[in-house]
């Protein structure tokens, strides 16, 4: 994909499992360790970083092992 002008990037991901349990922006902006990711305070972004706690928390949430 293209883009004809401004700042644009696109990021080809890949599931590597699906997530055991789905979690809402609710409890993400209640969690101590998830509520200062860049998706709460960009709320329009479909791909962010993460920190490897918030990582570990978003799991541990999902209830997901590795």
């Amino acid at each position: 994909a293209t883009a004809d002008q401004g700042d644009w990037s696109c990021v080809d991901l890949e599931p590597v499992k699906p997530l055991k349990n789905p979690v809402t922006l609710a409890p993400i902006k209640d969690d101590k360790v998830l509520k200062d990711m860049t998706l709460v305070k960009q709320s329009r972004l479909s791909v962010t970083p993460l920190t490897r706690a918030q990582f570990e928390r978003l799991l541990a949430l999902t209830e997901t092992k590795m």
